[in-house]
């Protein structure tokens, strides 16, 4: 086992990193930091007055106030313009590799390591609620490094998880914006019902026209498919009217109606289970908090911070959701939604939402989604900070024929599943390099163990 060595033996601390004052320059404010994420959600630009941290592609960003650095807040820089130098909010502590070409991810790793994070919360200092570490303080810390080549393949083992997790995010992001897209074609711009009217008018087949407009192919892209993947896509088409009908949203497909969402609808509440009642909690049923919300290209929630007993659902009013059901945030963070992926309860935040009269769990969900960017829309810049049982009510929404709906769970639900499935996959990833986070920066699994075992990829 190695001797313990300082931490700035391995680690600058807040290096210069030269911006001119008044030059616009890439900024990345706290928001941007996802909690126990490796990257950065997006960057700004903004003009730079001389403060705050700065920082370049390879260094990590460690969140120094709470909450942030209690809930994970810990970056790695990858998403700069080569060559650029970015800045951003005081409350970031820049870690940089002394070298970068063995420790760029090992710093990032480290800076993960649950014994550096509770030596940083230790060493929190301020007013309650607004307590924050120095670098100065961090710079006390040391731990038994390895050899530099060592710590090289440490943090190339780490990293190679964390790739696969981003991948599998964007993946995602992808597949989920196919399923919108569909839905917004179908249900928001009518294309394939506008394609049979455009092609009647001119005097050409409607049937395929709905078909280029559903598929986006040609006619010699639709001549040269197989006779069955046709012959199921003329039946997709087959499904939409040939004609508009005024109604209180303006033109709809003829047959289809203009109802409240309400009607569209059966809500489920939600309730919390007696803190003091020991017996309630620490069981296995997942309940749900807006805390639990998954980004939005991830849909399904499929775990939870904290989970309940058999006893404390029974004894509250919170109530088992199935799977697919979809959540609503209702208070708090407002309008956020999430298809439950495995039963699960949830508190009185929140409603559960389930479609009637031959709304399926995919539509309710995207009609759902639909629904908030109206209801955003509609308040015309006031606070848009709770949702009851009333807001459903104010939402006009368009109830297609059911065989319409039908067909678009069908169609959608494989970009669906996969996307769970990447969550399921994300969700293993993350404790299986949390779980080797640790034992390999301490020595206790050896690089030669993981090396010998399955590639995480």
């Amino acid at each position: 086992m190695a001797a313990d060595q300082k931490i700035t033996e391995v680690v600058d601390f807040n290096p210069p990193r030269p911006i001119k004052r008044g030059a616009i320059a890439p900024f990345v404010d706290m928001a941007a930091l996802a909690e126990n994420q490796r990257d950065i959600a997006y960057v700004s630009e903004r003009e730079f007055a001389g403060g705050g941290s700065r920082f370049r592609n390879g260094d990590t960003l460690f969140a120094r106030i709470t909450p942030c650095l209690e809930n994970g807040k810990t970056a790695k820089v990858n998403a700069l313009p080569a060559g650029s130098i970015a800045h951003g909010s005081t409350e970031f502590i820049v870690m940089a590799a002394k070298a970068p070409e063995y420790d760029e991810d090992y710093v990032y790793y480290l800076a993960r390591h649950p014994d550096f994070r509770s030596f940083a919360e230790a060493r929190m200092e301020g007013t309650s609620g607004r307590q924050r570490v120095s670098w100065q303080a961090l710079s006390d810390f040391s731990f038994a490094f390895p050899p530099s080549d060592k710590r090289q393949i440490i943090g190339s083992i780490l990293r190679k998880i964390d790739d696969k997790i981003d991948l599998n995010r964007h993946l995602n992001k992808t597949l989920e914006a196919m399923a919108q897209a569909i839905f917004k074609s179908w249900f928001v711009d009518f294309d394939p019902v506008k394609a049979k009217i455009a092609a009647i008018e001119q005097g050409e087949d409607p049937l395929r026209a709905a078909m280029r407009a559903i598929s986006g192919k040609t006619n010699e892209e639709l001549d040269q498919m197989p006779r069955e993947h046709h012959d199921q896509l003329a039946a997709t088409a087959e499904l939409f009217s040939d004609a508009m009908e005024d109604s209180e949203l303006g033109d709809i497909p003829k047959g289809w109606e203009a109802v409240p969402l309400s009607k569209m609808i059966q809500l489920i509440g939600g309730g919390t289970p007696k803190r003091s009642e020991s017996s309630y909690w620490a069981g296995t049923i997942p309940w749900f908090s807006v805390r639990d919300v998954p980004d939005d290209s991830d849909v399904w929630v499929v775990d939870t911070e904290e989970k309940i007993t058999e006893t404390g659902l029974q004894k509250s009013s919170t109530k088992l959701l199935l799977e697919g059901t979809t959540i609503i945030s209702a208070r708090g963070t407002v309008g956020k939604l999430a298809l439950v992926g495995k039963e699960m309860a949830m508190n009185q935040s929140c409603y559960g939402v389930i479609g009637t009269e031959g709304v399926g769990d995919l539509f309710n969900y995207f009609n759902l989604k639909e629904s908030v960017e109206k209801l955003k829309k509609n308040t015309h810049g006031a606070v848009f900070d709770t949702i009851t049982q009333a807001t459903f009510e104010t939402v006009l929404c368009v109830r297609p024929r059911h065989s319409v709906m039908k067909q678009f769970d069908n169609t959608v639900v494989p970009l669906l599943k996969c996307i769970k499935l990447n969550v399921f996959q994300n969700r293993e990833l993350a404790g299986l390099r949390d779980t080797l986070l640790p034992k390999l920066l301490s020595g206790e699994l050896t690089v030669s163990c993981v090396l010998n075992g399955e590639d995480v990829q």
